[in-house]
């Protein structure tokens, strides 16, 4: 897989991760625990995001 193709399936995998939190945040009955585990993950691939970004430039 190519960095730009790993790079677009993070990015996809986090706008998902968006979407479930943004749908458990609308059922009062969420809970907290997995609410919050979802948002470690979005933040874990955010990251990961970063790194790679980061590494491109620091590259070229």
């Amino acid at each position: 897989m190519s960095m730009q193709s790993h790079l677009a399936e993070l990015e996809r995998r986090h706008a998902e991760m968006e979407r479930k939190i943004e749908d458990a945040n609308l059922h009062p009955s969420t809970d907290s625990l997995e609410l919050a585990g979802m948002k470690r993950q979005k933040l874990k691939i955010k990251d990961e995001i970063e790194r790679i970004r980061q590494d491109d430039v620091t590259l070229h």
